[in-house]
């Protein structure tokens, strides 16, 4: 779902990163503003007026996202649940939560969360344009505040449709989870509301564009299959995270890895190694100890002219905790320690040595085998 981040600040103790998508939704959404939204509402200001009234909407806008997802990450911190962080993207916001909720008050508690955060933002923006009027501030300061109030009352009311995983569609989980006593059956009844959901707004989005209102329909057709793909595989997820769960790192390794001695040069790297086995990563070894890894990107950042003075010790990305987990880890953490730093490869070690890679790609095609084999469980 995400791509390439950036780390704006940290709150809390939550880091607070965008998503390269996001900056192609801030663009649209301030020219929005200022060509559209803010000069149907109150005519007759000057150009520049609106231009910065659309950058101030634009930045109570990532406020009010980063507070909704903030209150979901306070409520999963209260109940122990690690969140990897609060990422905006092209379609809003995510609390990354790292484990499933452990019973259905927990998951309603920090579902409703959201649109409560959300309610009371669009509460105190109406307060604050109602006093602000009555107090004659200029139009365009009104304009502002009305439009975040407005802004934050549909981030609440789109949450709550009962889609998974919005949050309304997490607080209908919930409900099923509480009834039915199985999470598996919840998330299936629940993924698929949400698929149904995303199913109607791209078809309200299609009817938007045959209509004319290509724009708008384009983006109710974008929002809707994003929702519809959520839903999915969010189903899927949990099932991987069943299959996997308890399960230790050990098991879906590949050992003894191709490894790379650091005084090798990068010519004898890439004739020997590169162009031989054709692998993404290479751990390197000093004297039986785990050090670090190289890859095509280390060794693109040198100029051919240096690979054969440049040593493998001299480029390699040293070993730390996000490139590399201990073998008896189970397999879920090490899919959630993938997801959380955008890589699909991680070096499995025992203390200072290096047993084994274990790669996305590998454990997927396990999981889809099982599934093909054994059906959902």
């Amino acid at each position: 779902m995400l791509g390439k981040r950036f780390v704006l600040f940290e709150i809390l103790g939550f880091k607070v990163q965008i998503d390269a998508s996001w900056l192609f939704l801030a663009l649209l959404v301030t020219w929005s503003l200022a060509k559209g939204l803010f000069p149907s509402w109150y005519e007759g200001l000057s150009p520049i007026t609106y231009w910065w009234m659309a950058v101030a909407g634009m930045i109570g806008l990532v406020f009010s996202l980063i507070f909704h997802e903030l209150s979901h990450s306070l409520v999963a911190r209260r109940f122990g649940l690690p969140i990897g962080g609060i990422t905006l993207f092209i379609f809003g916001g995510v609390a990354e939560m790292e484990e499933e909720p452990a019973s259905p008050r927990v998951e309603f508690l920090m579902a409703v969360a959201g649109p409560i955060a959300s309610g009371v933002f669009a509460l105190a923006f109406y307060v604050m344009a109602i006093v602000g009027m009555a107090r004659g501030l200029p139009a365009a300061v009104l304009g502002i505040l009305d439009y975040l109030a407005l802004i934050n009352t549909l981030l609440a009311a789109f949450n709550l449709l009962p889609a998974f995983p919005l949050d309304g569609g997490r607080m209908l989980r919930a409900a099923l989870w509480h009834f039915k006593g199985d999470l598996r059956a919840a998330t299936r009844i629940a993924s698929r509301s949400g698929e149904t959901f995303g199913a109607i707004l791209m078809a309200f989005g299609a009817v938007n564009v045959v209509t004319g209102n290509f724009v708008g329909g384009m983006w109710w057709f974008l929002i809707g299959l994003f929702l519809n793909g959520a839903a999915r595989a969010s189903y899927v997820q949990l099932l991987s995270k069943r299959a996997f769960e308890g399960e230790p790192v050990r098991r879906f390794m590949t050992p003894n890895p191709v490894t790379v001695d650091p005084t090798a040069t990068l010519d004898s790297f890439v004739v020997n190694y590169l162009y031989q086995s054709h692998h993404g990563l290479y751990p390197v070894v000093d004297s039986g100890r785990l050090i670090g890894f190289i890859g095509t990107r280390q060794i693109k950042a040198v100029p051919r002219e240096d690979w054969s003075i440049a040593r493998v010790g001299e480029v390699l990305v040293r070993r730390t905790p996000e490139n590399t987990i201990p073998a008896d880890t189970d397999s879920v953490k090490a899919m959630a320690t993938m997801r959380r730093n955008a890589t699909s490869r991680l070096m499995v070690v025992d203390g200072e040595r290096l047993v084994g890679i274990i790669t996305l790609k590998d454990m997927l095609e396990l999981f889809a085998l099982k599934m093909e084999l054994e059906g959902p469980t």
